[in-house]
């Protein structure tokens, strides 16, 4: 047959045939295999063919040159050749025409199975196309009818297949407690967990549960153990955990082994839990989220996740690596510390451990949510629980240590790190919420963020239970005003007081509240609950060094200075006070905002108000008072502290009436008492400004009245000698009595100007003095005679004394009693006729203010009053 037979193609064929080949020439013998080998040539092929067809004793070398080329072996094989290849070709059309004719055969029967399916389709496709027409063309009746046997029949078909799963699931609870029972083995359960599987090993988690409550219910007993032994219902002991049934006292005659059902089966499901946690570990370790999500799925079938959620919690590297760091003593350089309890400078904000904290926090609870969400089915529940253990147990530990180290520094060192750190910590709520966590990029579900507002508000519910956090903010106010105010209350504690008036006697209660506050602040800087930090922090602000207090009240140091009110010490104190409102509005808030400004409005009015402002103005009064009877010319230094208790208390009323008083305009009530202490503890400081002012004006009044008591009778009767002196008595302006007024009156202009500024109260007081200088001068004009030479001294003193008074600027309305004392002036120097001329004036003297008789008095004090002029004008009058 043909391929059989193997034909030389190739050159490793030609080396064959060499060995094998006989003396006379064979035909080649080729199949068409040859021809459809990849590596077929022709050249190879027709060398082959020649090869084959050349005797070897004719071909060419050196001994067989001679021979003539004989062509005859070529032509022979070649036509052996050329015969061999019409028959293949033969071969290879018929094969050709065999694959033609099975490939129409193909086709053919591809097209009518093609026919046959779109009949197929067609014919269902119409077929339901009817079923739907008819069931559109029925009556609503029939429609309903078949519908709900359609449904019902749908309905049955669920039943029937719910009822054959119960009927496995309960053939297969059955075999495993029969197993359990009678050989103490659960291989079936063993071998559904070691499926691997996660919804098979959930379904034997279920079983096993349901194989325990058939134990407590056909073997109480096995739940009846105590140490080791169950206790048997009959009266008879069973030992080692068997049971002999159908026997008295441990006889009988047949007895049936019985297993502890309960502890089998308790112990699967342990071993059942643990493999499921080592194996939830080890895809955890891998970051295999799909197995952690089947281990998970089943865990939380056990004991609601509480387990596997335990384990990734407690495992978290997280609180691994800051186990350590959170409890770590807080450490921080001094000069952070010092500036946390400088009143004075600003707050450094959050310690740098907690800080480091937080930030860490804030990302590993982002990128942490994103594992979360790919690990456990029930996200939320390990996101909730993974929140509160960082909160719970890292950020409190951290911020506990932080507000312990602050609370040994001082108050106010505490109170800042409060606020900073809370203020940092809902920094960090608000960045999670805003990211979304476990929803993100979307919004953070209401249960995540309820969750995170509890832990926030859990942080600091022990520092804000009551009043506990107000008392502290008291506490560190009232701290730091009785330092600052420490010596200024020791200077005025050692003025001798002598109440002599019922204002006096004020005064002296006050002063002994402040007695009693400055005993209460000196045993808190020797009590020994005190920080030195603190201490330190509270003499400097005192002013006094760690020697001095230890000295004893008398034996501090003071100076004037120390006694008198300070404008800056005043702004010292209302920073405090809105630093402290600041923490107030942003840690305590809500509804207790007016409750707590309205304390803070009773401490301010106490130390600043009370101690401070009514101190300096009692001793203002006091000195007023003492100069009121002095023999030598009054002391006014006194009205030098009225200009600083002044723009302190408007400082005062300012801060009151635009942060605090606002703040508590949610409550009405807390409100009005607000205000009505408020205008109570005004009112009486501006009474004792009032008193100072008018000791003010009896000071000035009575000293005038001394001088002008000097006044000598020669002043306005020059002797004649005197007159004789070549005129030398006109070279003198004033007397020495209207100089020596003059000169007090612009003293005490001067200093009630610097005291009072312009203002109101400076006007009332000028007014007043000015008022009780004319009518001293009135009456004072009235008791001296007056010469012609001496009516020119009365001029020059009255022209003095209206200048002082115009420099004072008391208005247009003051001008007309200015003019009565020239007028006054004039009386004494024009003669008779032209004094009855100047009274015939319209209106009479000055417009008609005074009348005619009024001036009786200084006329009759001229010298020739008993001219008969004069008389003529006497009885005009």
């Amino acid at each position: 047959m043909p391929g059989t037979v193997e034909t030389p193609a190739s050159p490793s064929h030609l080396s064959s045939n060499h060995v094998t080949r006989s003396i006379f020439p064979q035909a080649p013998k080729f199949t068409l295999d040859v021809f459809s080998d990849q590596d077929f040539l022709v050249k190879d092929f027709i060398e082959s063919l020649s090869e084959s067809a050349i005797p070897a004793n004719r071909r060419s070398g050196p001994g067989n040159q001679a021979q003539a080329f004989d062509p005859r072996p070529l032509i022979r094989t070649f036509e052996h050749a050329l015969g061999r290849l019409s028959e293949l070709s033969g071969e290879l059309g018929a094969r050709e025409n065999e694959l033609s004719a099975a490939a129409k055969r193909a086709e053919a029967q591809h097209a009518s199975n093609v026919q046959s399916l779109s009949r197929k389709l067609d014919e269902t496709i119409s077929t339901f196309r009817n079923l739907d027409g008819s069931l559109s063309r029925r009556d609503g009746n029939d429609f309903n009818f078949e519908a709900n046997a359609t449904v019902k029949i749908g309905q049955r078909i669920e039943e029937l297949d719910r009822q054959r799963e119960r009927a496995l699931d309960a053939k297969f609870l059955i075999q495993c407690w029969l197993e359990v029972s009678e050989r103490g083995e659960l291989y079936l359960l063993e071998d559904m967990r070691r499926s691997g599987s996660g919804d098979r090993k959930v379904r034997c988690a279920q079983i096993a549960r349901q194989l325990l409550k058939i134990s407590q219910r056909l073997e109480p007993e096995s739940w009846g153990r105590v140490n080791g032994r169950i206790q048997s219902t009959n009266g008879a002991n069973g030992t080692n955990g068997v049971i002999e049934a159908n026997g008295v006292n441990g006889h009988t005659g047949s007895s049936s082994v019985r297993h502890n059902t309960r502890e089998i089966v308790e112990k699967f499901l342990e071993n059942l839990e643990k493999d499921l946690l080592k194996q939830f570990d080890e895809y955890y370790r891998r970051a295999n989220f799909d197995g952690m999500r089947d281990c998970a799925n089943v865990l939380h079938d056990f004991n609601d996740g509480a387990s596997v959620i335990g384990l990734f919690v407690n495992q978290h590297q997280f609180f691994i690596d800051r186990s350590q760091l959170v409890t770590e003593e807080v450490a921080g350089d001094a000069e952070t510390w010092n500036r946390l309890a400088d009143p004075d400078t600003d707050s450094p904000g959050v310690e740098p451990s907690l800080q480091s904290l937080i930030d860490e926090v804030r990302i590993v609870v982002q990128e942490e949510s994103a594992i979360i969400k790919r690990a456990f089915p029930f996200y939320e529940q390990v996101l909730g629980q993974f929140l509160q253990r960082v909160f719970q147990q890292s950020i409190q530990q951290r911020l506990e240590l932080v507000l312990e180290k602050a609370n040994t520094i001082s108050t106010l060192a505490f109170l800042r790190s409060l606020q900073s750190s809370r203020s940092y910590v809902a920094t960090l709520v608000d960045d999670l919420k805003s990211h979304g966590l476990t929803e993100h990029p979307e919004a953070l579900s209401s249960q995540t963020a309820l969750i995170l507002d509890q832990q926030f508000d859990d942080l600091f519910v022990p520092y804000f239970v009551g009043s506990l956090y107000i008392e502290r903010e008291k506490r560190n106010l009232e701290e730091l005003y009785s330092s600052l105010l420490f010596k200024f209350t020791i200077f005025h504690s050692r003025r001798r007081k002598i109440p002599t008036t019922f204002i006096a006697s004020l005064a002296k209660s006050g002063s002994e509240i402040l007695a009693s506050a400055r005993e209460a602040y000196i045993e808190r800087l020797d009590s020994s609950d005190l920080a030195g930090a603190q201490k330190a922090m509270l003499l400097r602000v005192a002013g006094l060094k760690d020697v001095d207090s230890t000295k004893k009240q008398t034996d501090i140091e003071l100076t004037e200075q120390d006694g008198l009110l300070s404008i800056a010490n005043a702004k010292r104190m209302l920073k405090w006070l809105a630093e402290a409102v600041g923490r107030v509005l942003e840690l305590s808030g809500g509804n207790e905002t007016p409750k707590d400004v309205s304390a803070l409005l009773d401490l301010l009015l106490t130390h600043m108000g009370e101690f401070y402002i009514e101190t300096a103005l009692d001793a203002a009064n006091e000195a007023a008072a003492a100069q009121e009877h002095a023999k030598n010319e009054p002391d006014l230094s006194y009205l030098e502290n009225l200009h600083s208790a002044i723009a302190i208390l408007h400082l005062m009323v300012t801060c009151i009436n635009t942060v605090l008083i606002p703040l508590a305009a949610s409550h009405v009530i807390i409100r009005r008492e607000m205000e009505k202490t408020t205008n109570l503890a005004m009112n009486r400081m501006e009474e004792k400004v009032n008193s100072i002012l008018q000791h003010t004006i009896d000071v000035a009044l009575s000293w005038v009245s001394k001088l002008l008591a000097g006044q000598k009778k020669s002043d306005f009767r020059p002797r004649d000698d005197t007159l004789g002196g070549g005129g030398s008595w006109l070279e003198q302006l004033q007397t020495p009595t209207c100089l020596s007024i003059y000169t007090f009156l612009t003293r005490l202009h001067n200093v009630s100007l610097l005291a009072l500024a312009p203002s109101p109260n400076l006007t009332s007081l000028l007014a007043e003095i000015a008022l009780g200088l004319r009518a001293l001068l009135l009456d004072h004009f009235k008791k001296f005679s007056v010469s012609a030479a001496g009516g020119i001294m009365v001029t020059k003193d009255i022209s003095k004394y209206i200048e002082l008074l115009r420099s004072w600027n008391l208005g247009a309305g003051f001008e007309p009693g200015l003019e009565v004392l020239t007028e006054i002036g004039n009386l004494f120097v024009i003669g008779p006729e032209a004094l009855r001329e100047r009274l015939r004036g319209k209106g009479g003297v000055v417009g008609g203010m005074w009348e005619k008789g009024d001036l009786r008095p200084y006329v009759l004090k001229r010298d020739d009053a008993g001219s008969v002029g004069v008389q003529s004008v006497l009885n005009s009058l």
